[in-house]
Parts: structure tokens; C-alpha cells; sequence
């Protein structure tokens, strides 16, 4: 695509609408946007790279459309980074600047310019690469802040997914979002893009949903919609999200991982009471943000089920031999394809110029089948399944059995030793019984470990990384 084409390059067209809401319910129109992200770029005067230090804040949005708007190539990092994370990733892709909040002392270098509560810094080191012609943005995956493999997202990746977004969640101007996921996130920037590319409004806010002033923020402003992963549906439930009064709330939108099907009926049945649509989505940063959405219509009837392909986007199964799985019911590896799979990976600098390595398909990683409706349900990572004494065994799958027996956990393992982990001591005995007597796995082939919390990321994820298995 023409990089003038891109929708970035027209926000001005929507002028004194309202943009974005600040948590202290401050007003940002969009003539008031693109004038401050303008004059930023005009600072760093060229296309090089940058560290963006992501907050749900005005000036993190207008850094982000600083970049967007004038061919400067964003690093999308949370602004609460771990200092030795953010020397990793300076080490390796060498910025030229850094655009970050001005408390933050992580975030050195010489103090060029500032706009409100960010500052731009110079890190002065050397620009000894190139840049990929279409290289629009760089993002980390899964949300997660410390990992130096970077996927590479070009300007046609951003536009053809925030086009079919808006098409099939049916984005009106009107709308009004209000965040409920950190920016330097895929599923939380999808947000942001597909609303600034309608003209429609942001309300941001880093206060979490069991923060009385999320709420307050919600009702003062009319919020339309939210989206959350499978975790933020685990506290709307505790919050008894049922009984609240939301009278604007138009949609909400689940993506991020698997929500179990109890939980999706669920809530299919209360905002069917109220009058909201629920989406159910499915995506990755490898294909920008969405691959697959579930269409309200048939939510009660296909709960459980990642939907249906996105527009202008193909699924398909194959089997370990690489060849197409065409039966349903038969559970293969989900690859797609569409205008939305990125190039491929960075993993330093170097990288930055390389040529696309995936040419418009991505295989996920994800194992799922295909009803004879043509809906495909998502059954488990390629990765999570276990070898136990010969049978296959799908941790998501234990990992559900166990939720619905009211024992929080995850599990984690090598082929032989499955580790489940438990936060409520009083439920290892319960754990092991229903484990033995209900999946067939013998009680030498896991063992149950407490801990205090469950890591997650900043998105919610599960982090499976953080877990001792040994």
C-alpha cells in the first residue's frame, strides 16, 4: 500500500472530535492530536527507530501517531519496564531516541523535548543498521516487555486488520472505548487503532477494573465497549458484572487465549439479558492482532468455538505430515492466512531490513479442529501437550477439568512429569484424587506444587515461563 493511503495519515480530516479522555476526564480532539504528534516527529525530524514507553496516557497516543504519521518506526515497551529488560533491548536494536514519561529515570538519555508529562530523549547511540522499507512498528509478543524477538508489523499488516476489525465488530464514530489493556499489547493497540481510525473516542486510563475510579471514569464518559483476555472475564464475574448497571455499553470483546466454554456461556447469557453483544476473538502479534472473530448470532450455540476467519482472512487444518485436514472433527494445526501476517521476526537490530519470511501465512501453533458448520474451536498449544508413559496428554485441557472443579491452577512439564500448580494448599488432596479417578492419568506421572500467586504478564497471560518445573 501507499504509505499516504494509511489511515494515520488522515486523522486531522476528523478535527474537533473528541479523540482521546484522559483518566482525569481532560479532552484531546483530533486536530489537538495530530498537531502535538506532528510537531514531536518534527523534533526527531527523520525516519530512525524509537522506544516508545507505553502508558494508557494522551502522550503515549501521540507518540504512537507521532511515528505513524510521519514514517518513524516505533518499539512498543511498557513504560514500567524491569531496568535490566529495557538495557537488553537498547543493547541489541540501538534507537535513535526514546520517547518515555519524564518521573522515569529508567528511560536515560539527553532531554530534547517535551510535551506534558513525556519527554523525547536522544540515546546518541549508533544507527549502524537499516531500516525494512515497510517496516511500520515493532512489537513484543504476547504483551510480554523483555523479550528481544520483535515482530515485525508493516503498514499494509496495520491497515488490513484494523479495515476488517471495524467491518465485523461494526465500529461506528460514535463509539467510545474505554482501555482495559496496556497499549504496548497487540489485542490493546488493535483497540486504539480501529477507534482513531474511525473517528471515534479513547477513554484512558491505567486504573484496573476492580478500581473504583475504572468505573466511575466508565459512567462519567458513557462507555460503549471494552475488551478483555480470559482473566479480565474471571474478575467481571467476581465483580458480579451481571447485576451492574452499564446502560451505554453497546459490545465487549474477548480475545488473548481460550475462554472456557462455561465461562462464554455465561456470559452469553447475561449480556443477552442486557442487551450487549459479546465477540469472542482469536488472534496473535504474528497477524497484527485478529485472525478469527465469533459472531454474536451464534455465540450461544458455538460457545467455546475461536468463530470464524476474519474478512478477507483463510483458515485451514493440517495434520503432522503437512497435508490439509478437510474432515471435521479432526485436530490438526491451525495456519492462516491474509493481509494481516507480518513479515517475521527481529531479534536485533540486524534484523530490521529483513525480506517477509512468512508471504501471507502463518502457522499458529495452536491445535484446533473445524465443526461441520465450519467454526473452529482452538483445543491447545502445539507446545502444551504432554507425553505421560506414552499417552498424549493436553494441559489446557487438565487445566480446565481442574478450573471446573473450583481448584485455581496451571500446569506446566516435561514428557513424564506433569507439574500442577496450585495456589490453595487445602485443594492438593482434591487435585489428586479428581486427576487420578477423572483423566486416567496415575499419580506418578504428576506432581502438585503450591504457589502464592499465578505469574501473568501485563495483559493477564499466564506466564508458563515463570514456573519452576524441576
Amino acid at each position: 500500500m501507499e504509505h499516504k493511503d494509511f489511515f494515520f495519515k488522515r486523522l486531522e480530516e476528523y478535527g474537533g472530535s473528541t479523540a482521546l479522555v484522559t483518566a482525569q476526564e481532560e479532552i484531546v480532539t483530533y486536530g489537538e492530536l495530530t498537531k502535538r504528534a506532528d510537531l514531536l516527529a518534527r523534533e526527531i525530524g527523520r525516519r530512525c527507530l524509537i522506544f516508545l514507553a507505553c502508558r494508557n496516557a494522551a502522550e503515549s497516543v501521540i507518540g504512537y501517531a507521532a511515528c505513524l504519521r510521519n514514517n518513524i518506526v516505533p518499539v512498543m515497551v511498557s513504560a514500567d519496564i524491569d531496568a535490566g529488560l529495557l538495557e537488553n533491548l537498547m543493547d541489541r536494536y540501538h534507537p535513535a531516541y526514546l520517547w518515555a514519561p519524564a518521573e522515569n529515570g529508567v528511560f536515560s538519555g539527553e532531554a530534547v523535548y517535551r510535551d506534558q508529562g513525556y519527554v523525547l530523549k536522544k540515546t546518541g547511540l549508533s544507527e549502524d543498521y537499516v531500516l525494512g522499507a515497510d517496516l511500520a512498528l515493532l512489537l513484543t509478543t504476547s504483551g510480554s516487555t523483555g523479550s528481544p524477538k520483535l515482530v515485525r508489523q508493516t503498514w499494509k499488516n496495520i491497515q488490513s486488520n484494523t479495515d476488517a476489525i471495524i467491518e465485523y465488530l461494526g465500529i461506528v464514530p460514535e463509539d467510545r472505548a474505554i482501555t482495559t489493556l496496556p497499549m504496548n499489547y497487540t489485542y490493546g493497540l488493535s483497540i486504539l487503532n480501529t477507534h482513531l481510525s474511525m473517528g471515534a473516542r479513547m477513554i484512558l486510563t491505567d486504573a484496573t477494573l476492580l478500581e473504583k475510579s475504572f468505573w466511575t471514569l466508565f459512567r462519567n464518559q458513557g462507555a460503549t465497549t471494552f475488551g478483555g483476555v480470559p482473566y479480565t472475564y474471571e474478575i467481571l464475574k467476581k465483580l458480579r458484572f451481571g447485576r451492574m448497571q452499564l446502560p451505554s455499553l453497546r459490545y465487549i470483546t474477548q480475545a488473548g487465549g481460550k475462554l472456557s466454554k462455561e465461562l462464554a456461556e455465561e456470559f452469553n447469557t447475561i449480556c443477552g439479558e442486557k442487551g450487549i453483544r459479546l465477540i469472542v476473538m482469536y488472534g496473535q502479534t504474528e497477524a497484527t492482532a485478529r485472525m478469527s472473530w465469533l459472531p454474536w448470532k451464534d455465540a450461544a450455540r458455538k460457545a467455546g468455538s475461536i468463530g470464524i476467519a476474519i474478512p478477507g482472512g483463510r483458515f485451514a487444518l493440517i495434520n503432522a505430515d503437512g497435508a490439509e485436514i478437510r474432515k471435521a472433527g479432526e485436530v490438526g494445526e491451525l495456519v492462516y492466512r491474509g493481509g494481516n501476517v507480518t513479515p517475521g521476526y527481529a531479534e536485533s537490530r540486524m534484523d530490521l531490513a529483513k525480506p517477509d519470511e512468512n508471504q501471507g501465512e502463518l502457522h499458529t501453533g495452536d491445535m484446533a479442529k473445524r465443526d461441520e458448520d465450519g467454526f473452529y474451536y482452538v483445543v491447545g498449544r502445539k507446545k502444551r501437550f504432554l507425553k505421560l508413559f506414552g499417552n498424549r496428554v493436553n494441559l489446557d485441557e487438565v487445566e480446565g477439568l481442574l478450573k471446573k472443579e473450583g481448584i485455581e491452577n496451571v500446569c506446566a512439564g516435561r514428557d513424564d512429569r506433569m507439574v500442577v500448580f496450585l495456589t490453595d494448599p487445602e485443594k492438593e488432596g482434591a487435585a489428586a484424587e479428581f486427576l487420578t479417578q477423572h483423566t486416567g492419568i496415575s499419580r506418578g506421572g504428576f506432581v502438585i506444587r503450591r504457589i502464592d500467586e499465578i505469574p501473568r504478564n501485563d495483559s493477564g497471560k499466564v506466564l508458563y515461563s515463570a514456573l519452576e518445573i524441576e
